[in-house]
């Protein structure tokens, strides 16, 4: 077996470990609210179910693809995943559901156009650095095209409201252009743009700028806005070092908000304690040094970008729920992957996964 095939199969096991924890505990965290809402305690776990079924055959399709068709259709998936991401702004085709218009209703079924966004915009990326050979003398060059098309998905992002996925998506792609053989100086430099620009647009919308001073002094306003990050505390405190047990939060009934979705990290902290977190985010700290491993050893600058940028998506967004569920950032409405519940996550997530292994397997190592 080689290192390439080694590599492949451990990434797939720790993912297929993640999603397996995410069945246990968003069951443990919406039965009883599904309970009330549906009679049904499974009632998310299914719709779960049905999720990792459609991306467990999309990672199938691409895997079996040849890689060279996937590269080309690239710039056409991520038209087309721009033009539907934009359509949820329009009245009557987008879905709002808690203040944001992010979804579209197909067949009972919701779908978050941005997390398919996210996916295409890392493929199309991929193909253009393979295309454009990066260099620091010619950085500026390729650079302004990949802001451009950076601006225009965020300012989608940004109408739905959608705050944390635009700087998910604003951060990979960076960190993408970095890798490839950007020049530094230009990524400082938009360190410091894009700190003044995050600044100015959470000063410009009144709902950003309160989640800051809440974010600061959630006890300010402790039954209003602080009280997600509050029971969120108070979920991860009560575990202490090996939790209260399976199905035994008492943060989930009713106290703590999106616990299946976006705080689900707290209610795994309740029930399985540091101890059970400590291990969770080993996993992913393996699926980040597995995945950097895997790129580095792709025969093809596509399948390597592709690979990072399916490394920095996971981990980015990872850092970012863990730290809005422990209090260390504001609220930015982004779930765990493979973790949280959520079929557009793991269907954006498969896209890249199957083109991961796709140019991982033995037929393109002398591509």
């Amino acid at each position: 077996m080689t290192q390439r095939s080694s590599l492949r199969i451990t990434l797939i096991s720790i993912i297929i470990s993640l999603v397996i924890i995410g069945l246990v505990f968003i069951y443990s965290s919406s039965s009883f609210y599904a309970t009330q809402l549906y009679g049904d305690g499974a009632f998310f776990v299914k719709k779960q179910l049905v999720g990792i079924l459609l991306s467990a055959l999309i990672v199938y399709a691409l895997a079996m693809l040849p890689l060279d068709i996937i590269r080309r259709a690239a710039p056409l998936l991520f038209v087309t995943s721009l033009i539907i991401t934009y359509a949820t702004l329009i009245p009557g085709i987008g879905c709002t559901i808690n203040g944001s218009r992010r979804w579209l209703l197909i067949g009972g079924f919701s779908l978050q156009p941005s997390e398919i966004l996210k996916a295409s915009f890392i493929l199309y990326l991929a193909s253009y650095l393979e295309r454009k050979q990066v260099t620091p003398v010619k950085s500026h060059k390729i650079l302004a095209p990949i802001l451009f098309l950076m601006g225009i998905c965020c300012f989608a992002l940004l109408k739905q409201p959608d705050f944390g996925q635009a700087v998910t998506l604003s951060f990979t792609a960076l960190a993408l252009f970095f890798v490839a053989g950007g020049n530094i100086q230009y990524l400082l430099m938009l360190a410091g743009l894009g700190i003044a620009g995050g600044i100015a647009l959470i000063v410009a919308k009144p709902y950003r700028f309160r989640r800051v001073l809440i974010f600061i002094n959630p006890w300010k306003d402790p039954q209003g806005a602080g009280f997600q990050i509050i029971q969120s505390l108070i979920a991860i405190g009560s575990g202490k070092w090996w939790g209260t047990g399976i199905a035994q939060s008492k943060q989930k009934f009713f106290y703590l908000p999106m616990q299946h979705t976006d705080f689900i990290f707290s209610v795994i902290a309740e029930e399985t304690g540091f101890c059970g977190i400590a291990f969770l985010i080993c996993l992913f700290i393996a699926l980040l040094f597995t995945g950097t491993k895997l790129a580095r050893a792709m025969t093809t600058t596509f399948g390597t970008m592709t690979c990072l940028g399916f490394t920095f998506l996971v981990i980015f967004q990872t850092i970012i729920n863990i730290f809005v569920s422990s209090g260390l950032a504001p609220t930015k409405g982004i779930g765990l992957p493979f973790i949280s519940y959520g079929g557009s996550s793991l269907i954006g997530l498969a896209l890249l996964l199957g083109v991961v292994i796709n140019a991982s397997l033995e037929e393109h190592a002398h591509e």
